[in-house]
């Protein structure tokens, strides 16, 4: 089992950033990735970002050049950086983490609310 613990989330202005941390603990193995997705009120769960131990990193076209993705692999955490932030970026964002040999074996945070509104 692994559990994901997200922070980080709240409501920004149009053009402000927000930071959000998911700490992993349990049984934590490599290879591994470690992601970020959003659903948005009446939408689908999409990727955001996921980047894998070995640190390559993977950014959706609807964020690349606004949000960056990070791990440190010692204390088990992946970050995601949002800058430039618009009203589409509205969502609930879940962290996510699968074991590379087992994708199907994934595991997800509770989620945390991310609101950009004037």
């Amino acid at each position: 089992q692994v559990q994901l613990v997200e922070s980080g989330g709240g409501l920004v202005t149009p053009g402000g950033s927000l930071r959000l941390s998911c700490a992993a603990s349990g049984h934590i193995s490599s290879p591994n990735i470690m992601g970020w997705y959003r659903q948005a009120p009446g939408g689908q769960r999409e990727l955001v970002a996921h980047i894998d131990s070995d640190g390559v990193r993977h950014v959706v076209d609807s964020v690349k050049g606004r949000f960056t993705i990070s791990r440190d692999n010692a204390k088990n955490t992946v970050s995601l950086n949002m800058n430039s932030l618009n009203p589409e970026d509205t969502a609930v964002y879940y962290c996510n983490y699968k074991w590379t040999p087992a994708p199907g074996l994934e595991y997800w945070g509770q989620g945390t609310q991310v609101t950009v509104s004037s």
